[in-house]
C-alpha cells in the first residue's frame, strides 16, 4: 500500500508542477505592458515578494524532510521567476515605489527567513526542527490563501469580473487540488491542509465569475443608444420664434411703398445721390437734374 501511494503521490506532484509552472508564468502578460511602458504604472510589487517568500519557505521545508523531491523542484523554479519579476519591477518602478520594495524584501526575504532558519537551527533539532517549519509553513500558506478574499469582495461590489481573471482562478484551484492529493497521500498535513481552504476560494471565484459574467452581459444587452429628437422638436422650436413676444412690430402698408420706392432709386443705374449734410429736404436728383425727395420713414422703437 505505501508503494502505491507513493506512486500517485508521484503523479500528483508532477500534475502539481505542471499547474504551478503555469501559475508562475501567469504575470508575464503584466511585465511585457511594463517593459514596454517602461513604467509599472501603478501595479504592486507585493504578490511577487510574498510568492518569492513562500517558495523560499517550502524548499527549507523539502530540505528538511528529505522525500519531496517534487516540491523543491517546483519552488526553485518559483523562487528563480520571481526574483526576476521583482527585479523587473524595480527597474521600472518609481522611487517611492521601488523603495518600498526593497524595505518589503529587506523585512520577509532577509529579516524574516533569516530570522526562521535560525531559530529552527539552533532551537530545534531532527524531527522536531520538520514540524515548526512545517507548521510556519501552513500559516504562511493560508494567509496567502486568504488574500484573493480581497478580490472576491471587490467583485461582489462592483458587480464586475473585470479584476479577477478567469484562467488564473482555474489553474490555481487545479493547483490546490493537486497539491492536496500529493499532501494527502504523503500523510503530510502541513502540506494537505492549506490547499483544502485554496480549493474552496478557488471554486467561489469560479462560481462568482459565473454569476456576475452573466450579469455584464445581460446589462450590456438592456443599454439602449440615446433617442435622437425628432424634426417634429426642432419645428416647434421655430414655431415658438414666430410666436415670441419679443418680435418685430409689423410695417404698415405705406411704409412698405416707400421702401419699394426707395430701393428702385437707390439700385438705378442713372441716379446720383446729393448730398445735403445740414437739409432737411435732402433727395436724389435724376436725369433731368430734378430733386426727388426721399420718403420719410418712422423709426422703430
Amino acid at each position: 500500500m505505501a508503494g502505491i501511494s507513493n506512486h500517485w503521490a508521484f503523479v500528483f506532484g508532477v500534475l502539481g508542477n505542471i499547474v504551478s509552472f503555469i501559475v508562475f508564468l501567469s504575470p508575464i502578460p503584466t511585465f511585457y505592458n511594463i517593459y514596454k511602458k517602461k513604467s509599472t504604472e501603478g501595479y504592486q510589487s507585493i504578490p511577487y515578494v510574498v510568492a518569492l517568500f513562500s517558495s523560499m519557505l517550502w524548499i527549507y521545508y523539502a530540505l528538511l524532510k528529505s522525500n519531496m523531491p517534487l516540491l523543491i523542484t517546483i519552488n526553485s523554479f518559483g523562487m528563480f521567476i520571481e526574483t526576476i519579476y521583482v527585479g523587473l519591477y524595480l527597474f521600472y518602478a518609481p522611487k517611492k515605489a521601488r523603495v518600498q520594495t526593497v524595505k518589503m524584501l529587506m523585512l520577509s526575504v532577509v529579516g524574516g527567513f533569516g530570522a526562521i532558519i535560525l531559530v529552527t537551527e539552533f532551537l530545534f533539532k531532527g524531527a522536531i526542527r520538520g514540524q515548526v517549519v512545517g507548521w510556519i509553513c501552513l500559516i504562511f500558506s493560508l494567509c496567502v490563501f486568504v488574500a484573493p478574499l480581497g478580490i472576491v469582495r471587490k467583485v461582489i461590489k462592483t458587480k464586475s469580473v473585470e479584476y479577477m481573471p478567469l484562467l488564473l482562478s482555474v489553474f490555481l484551484t487545479l493547483s490546490a487540488v493537486m497539491w492536496f492529493f500529493y499532501g494527502l497521500l504523503l500523510k503530510d498535513i502541513n502540506i494537505a491542509a492549506p490547499n483544502v481552504l485554496g480549493f474552496i476560494f478557488g471554486i467561489l471565484q469560479i462560481v462568482l465569475y459565473a454569476i456576475y459574467s452573466k450579469k455584464e452581459k445581460v446589462i450590456l444587452k438592456e443599454q439602449k443608444l440615446p433617442e435622437i429628437q425628432t424634426p417634429g422638436v426642432i419645428v416647434k422650436d421655430h414655431e415658438n420664434m414666430h410666436t415670441n413676444k419679443n418680435k418685430l412690430p409689423e410695417l404698415t402698408q405705406e411704409q412698405i411703398i416707400d421702401i419699394v420706392k426707395l430701393g428702385l432709386l437707390v439700385c438705378s443705374d442713372k441716379t446720383q445721390v446729393s448730398t445735403c449734410p445740414n437739409d432737411t429736404n435732402c433727395g436724389v436728383k435724376d436725369t433731368n437734374n430734378n430733386v426727388v425727395h426721399m420718403p420719410k420713414l418712422q423709426t422703430v422703437a
